[in-house]
């Protein structure tokens, strides 16, 4: 039984690894941890739990952590993760990182756009990817994963067959609408409910942080460099991401030679369905999937998915990255 600690349980995705957890056949919740002024019983903090989770959240004691657990799913906020994760590998913890300190491999481009010095280079270096749909084999048995950003995940989920064949010219654009849970859950002007309710916005216009994240893994599947036009908005929903991903063919391409493309490339993933229209976030809302859909639209390749931006956009995922470290069913807790 692997023995799991949640770094950051207060928050959204905390709350969603929670739900997993409880229902994973082979791992079991050691250690639940928060600021301070945020712990206290898991029910209390969410009243979903009640009845079904009697843990304390408690202060992060790394001593504590390293005698309670496997592995911690850390679910600290960009720029705090990478002061704490050194400690628990030391600690002999394996990590699953949720923030974005260990995804972006190229430390100028990290500090360009979150502002701050990166602080740990080394292991930086080491951390696998976590997009299993495409980096299995070096997820398997690494210390640290990156769980990676959740429009990232839907981009490229959408883009990866057409990238890996190299059918299509380096130049993509992204456009994605998340739901109000994408802005985490502290409360902004923004955000608040009477600017969401019936409304839809862009916002991070040129700045978004997760733009680099998709050059970079575009560019891996891709074998050479990638650029990336992306642009997100803002949806009056709880959860979701509907990505629509626009490019250039190289050569004349047919919806039929499109749907063979994608369902080869998909077709043994337990988690990325290929569908045969545009698909919704209604369908994957609560699950681990991603639905993906691409369609020839004057000559031009239009690639759509949709995901739960909280499970397969970070926690779900990030419990399937686990799974594959310690060798698996990767679909365990996520069915």
């Amino acid at each position: 039984m692997i023995r799991v600690a949640i770094i950051g349980a207060s928050g959204y995705t905390g709350a969603e690894s929670i739900e997993i957890l409880l229902r994973h056949g082979e791992a079991k919740l050691t250690y639940l941890s928060a600021l301070p002024e945020e712990c206290g019983k898991v029910g209390d903090m969410f009243g979903r739990f009640k009845g079904r989770c009697e843990m304390d959240v408690v202060p992060l004691d790394l001593n504590k952590l390293a005698d309670l657990a496997d592995v911690a799913l850390c679910c600290l906020p960009h720029k705090v993760s990478m002061g704490f994760v050194p400690k628990m590998l030391d600690a002999g913890v394996k990590v699953v990182d949720f923030s974005a300190d260990y995804r972006l491999k190229d430390v100028a481009v990290y500090e360009k756009f979150y502002g701050v010095k990166h602080t740990d280079t080394a292991n930086l270096a080491k951390a696998a990817f976590g997009l299993p749909e495409l980096f299995r084999e070096k997820i398997k048995g690494a210390n640290l994963v990156a769980n990676p950003g959740c429009f990232p995940t839907g981009a490229i989920l959408a883009l990866a067959p057409l990238l890996k064949e190299g059918l299509i010219e380096p130049d993509v654009i992204v456009n994605a609408v998340t739901g109000a849970s994408g802005a985490g859950k502290n409360p902004s002007a923004k955000f608040h409910f009477p600017n969401m309710n019936e409304n839809l916005f862009g916002y991070g216009i040129g700045t978004h942080r997760h733009m680099p994240e998709m050059e970079q893994i575009a560019t891996d599947v891709a074998g050479k460099p990638v650029t990336v036009l992306f642009q997100p908005h803002a949806g009056p929903f709880d959860c979701g991401i509907l990505s629509t991903v626009y490019c250039k063919p190289k050569s004349k391409l047919l919806n039929e030679q499109l749907a063979k493309l994608y369902m080869d490339f998909y077709g043994k993933e337990p988690f990325v369905q290929v569908c045969a229209g545009s698909p919704s976030v209604k369908d994957v809302a609560g699950t681990n999937y991603c639905h993906v859909f691409a369609a020839i639209v004057k000559g031009a390749v239009v690639c759509f998915s949709a995901i739960d931006n909280l499970i397969k956009g970070a926690s779900g995922q990030a419990v399937q990255n686990m799974n594959i470290i310690f060798g698996l069913d990767e679909t365990m807790g996520l069915k």
